[in-house]
């Protein structure tokens, strides 16, 4: 579709490439936005953040309202939209971030995108994890009342192909394992998913469903929910 008249799209600007354990990473700067690129795929930009922002709000609200401090492990750090909005809220207990590239840590730490996280980094419950998500999840004996996780593009469109083992039934069996009763799965994806639905209700999770967030052009980017009852 050509622009209205009258507007621009900035080129973008690299400001950072790094070849890594997972490939290549990008950050390039468009205007105003930051934009993440792995592998050649676009990842995320912070031109909008509703979704991600959701992604944290939607977990939250579906947590009984009367536990006290629950905790989070928010799976990508990304552009930081997520943590900072756990941050924000005061009800959070500890806040752990899990993020395997390096480079986008140090890009938040001491880069560029620390003028949006650099806050949220700052806050004493906020904890980074450095390591593989799903690796994280299938060693650590930790539990979380809610697992918040955006690490790629969705179910079905992963950007790297071990990102798949998240959503196998062994990952997830992984995640609900990693869940107190009652805890909140939620997990981010650029476009709805029935099979990612059945797949969680086969992995014995209840009240699955999805919150949706429409965007200008194309499919909505989407928050699965489920719970942990048992």
């Amino acid at each position: 579709m050509p622009d209205r008249p009258g507007t621009h799209v900035p080129a973008p600007v690299t400001l950072d490439r790094r070849d890594g354990p997972y490939g290549e990473v990008v950050l390039r700067e468009r205007g105003d936005d930051f934009e993440i690129i792995a592998n050649g795929c676009f990842l995320m930009d912070t031109s909008d953040g509703r979704s991600e922002r959701l992604l944290i709000d939607a977990a939250l609200a579906a947590l009984p309202a009367d536990r006290p401090e629950p905790t989070v492990l928010v799976g990508g750090l990304g552009v930081g939209f997520s943590l900072v909005r756990a941050a924000a809220e005061p009800r959070w207990g500890r806040i752990a971030v899990v993020e395997r590239e390096r480079a986008i840590v140090e890009w938040h730490l001491r880069g560029p995108l620390g003028r949006i996280s650099r806050a949220a980094l700052a806050d004493p419950r906020t904890s980074i994890l450095t390591t593989d998500l799903v690796a994280h999840l299938r060693t650590t004996t930790e539990r979380y009342d809610a697992l918040c996780l955006d690490i790629d593009n969705g179910p079905d469109w992963t950007v790297t192909e071990d990102n798949t083992n998240l959503y196998s039934p062994a990952g997830l069996a992984d995640c609900r394992e990693r869940l107190t009763p009652g805890g909140v799965l939620a997990v981010w994806s650029a476009q709805p998913s029935a099979d990612f639905e059945q797949a969680l209700r086969n992995a014995g999770f209840s009240g699955v469903r999805t919150e949706e967030v429409g965007v200008a052009r194309g499919v909505p980017d989407v928050v699965h929910l489920a719970i942990r009852t048992v």
